[in-house]
């Protein structure tokens, strides 16, 4: 099979751009998703001599119908669908006693629900393509294992991702659908841009935090996505090497 096609969601900035180009030099035609056309569409100018192979489609991932749309524009536009990468996502900022059941519905619905959604349309193209099968990959972050202070909206969403990765991952094998899940620590993106000035730490200091090229990111999701569907990454962490989460810091 000579086209390989992908989803990415959040794909306007930070990671889902990166992966998103990385995805397209590598051959595959890529629809990407996200709230902000604008934003998209500079993804797309940035791919060069691939930008054919790109799609830009508007998609805020708390929609059902909106993602009902991406989907069908994607099997509309490439006829299938081989890799969909599960990026969207985002936090919500202040105490936990302090946060807003509308603040904690954004993030449920945005970073765990959207994911749901999109995974229910992935298989639906899926299970009945010829060649049948693909690749379902969420990005589940560091956070998916150890919370940093005023997260609980962002933490509780990342562990319920590895919930959904495991699930998905079992109930795709009788569809040759296989799921994993990448954690990133401390990708250099607009969302770290605040590690450079210090971030509060649990013993209550604020500390500069490493990062990494957000390039290592989109290399190992490529390295994911071309494995075979008999084999599977269920999980993979990349992080920056000095960053607190091993040991006690």
């Amino acid at each position: 099979m000579d086209k390989k096609v992908a989803i990415v969601t959040g794909a306007g900035s930070g990671v889902g751009r990166a992966v998103g180009l990385a995805l397209l030099r590598e051959g595959y035609h890529v629809s990407l998703a996200g709230r902000r056309k604008d934003a998209l569409e500079k993804v797309v100018a940035e791919a060069g001599d691939a930008r054919s192979r790109a799609l830009a489609i508007p998609t805020d991932v708390c929609d059902p119908q909106a993602i009902r749309n991406l989907f069908a524009q994607t099997k509309s536009a490439f006829g299938r669908l081989d890799v969909l990468f599960n990026n969207a996502g985002i936090g919500a900022a202040g105490l936990l006693e302090d946060l807003t059941v509308e603040q904690w519905k954004a993030v449920v619905d945005t970073n765990l629900t959207g994911s749901f959604l999109c995974t229910q349309e992935a298989f639906k193209i899926m299970k009945d393509q010829n060649p049948r099968g693909g690749r379902i990959i969420n990005n589940g972050s560091i956070s998916a294992h150890t919370p940093r202070p005023n997260s609980a909206p962002y933490t509780s969403t990342k562990h319920a991702i590895t919930g959904l990765t495991k699930a998905t991952s079992l109930d795709g094998r009788k569809y040759d659908i296989a799921c994993g899940q990448i954690d990133i620590g401390n990708a250099a993106t607009p969302m770290t841009e605040r590690m450079a000035k210090g971030v509060p730490q649990p013993n209550g200091t604020t500390m500069i935090e490493p990062t990494m090229d957000v390039e290592n990111v989109a290399n190992a999701v490529i390295c994911m996505a071309r494995m075979p569907l008999d084999t599977n990454v269920l999980f993979m962490t990349v992080m920056a090497n000095k960053m607190p989460f091993v040991g006690r810091g």
